[in-house]
């Protein structure tokens, strides 16, 4: 069984990748779980993840002259396989974007749980390949109208390569933040639902100063609480993994978003 996720949001800062890390040391309770840095542009999942000095990672494998072996990109970190992306801007210029289409579907076979942490925009073939790849996509949003607006350009764009969203994570959320208003809205216009609020904690900064996820760093915080809370609302649909990769490797990827 394989499902992907792509984590997205529509803008930078919301908290994106410290939420995909979140949701997959959660989601290892119950499942073999892959996280993807593929925002091969702006990565810094592996900051986040304590893999700065590793010498492998996604940018080797989409090298058109790759002879990396997938599994050399492949870090197991917390109870997770960990794939980072570099953050040279020369790998990234000579990155082949359609190769990320074999490499997922290689790591399909293996995992129960493919998350994608994707770029903030979609400006770019880069930027939308994750989307258009996964099977549904966990938006990421504060929340404001503004973010709701971002989010809800995220999803029109995933449905129309026929990725659903599988569901809304308020994160950032200060304590005054009339969360309940914005998520009536959520509800209206989002295909999935409000699976938790995150509040606004020293502990995810601190664990990103560390290296480490947040439900590494400090498992018993109130955020580490919410994320575990937003993995038990993720259902799970079991994909035959042969024909989740053969999908994969035949995805039309659109030169412009």
């Amino acid at each position: 069984m394989v499902e992907a996720f792509a984590v997205a949001s529509g803008k930078g800062g919301t908290g994106k990748t410290t939420s995909t890390l979140a949701l997959g040391m959660a989601l290892a309770d119950e499942y073999d779980v892959t996280v993807v840095d593929a925002d091969t542009g702006m990565a810094n999942l592996l900051f986040h993840a304590g893999l700065a000095d590793v010498e492998v990672t996604l940018h080797d494998l989409l090298l058109s002259d790759a002879d990396a072996a997938v599994e050399a990109a492949v870090y197991e970190r917390f109870g997770m396989k960990v794939v980072p992306c570099g953050t040279s801007l020369a790998a990234f210029e000579a990155a082949d974007p359609d190769r990320l289409r074999d490499v997922v579907a290689s790591l399909a076979a293996d995992t129960d749980v493919l998350l994608l942490d994707s770029p903030a925009a979609l400006g770019s073939k880069s930027a939308v390949l994750p989307i258009v790849l996964a099977d549904r996509v966990v938006i990421v949003l504060q929340p404001t109208i503004p973010a709701l607006s971002d989010g809800l350009k995220v999803q029109e764009y995933a449905r129309s390569y026929g990725t659903e969203t599988a569901g809304v994570l308020f994160n950032k959320v200060h304590e005054e933040e009339d969360v309940d208003r914005i998520a009536e809205q959520s509800a209206r216009y989002f295909g999935g639902p409000t699976l938790a609020t995150i509040p606004r904690t020293d502990e995810a900064r601190r664990a990103r100063q560390a290296g480490e996820p947040l439900l590494a760093y400090a498992p018993e915080s109130v955020a580490a609480g919410a994320y575990r809370e937003a993995a038990g609302a993720l259902e799970v649909n079991a994909g035959e993994s042969g024909a989740v990769a053969d999908r994969f490797k035949s995805a039309v990827i659109p030169d412009h978003p």
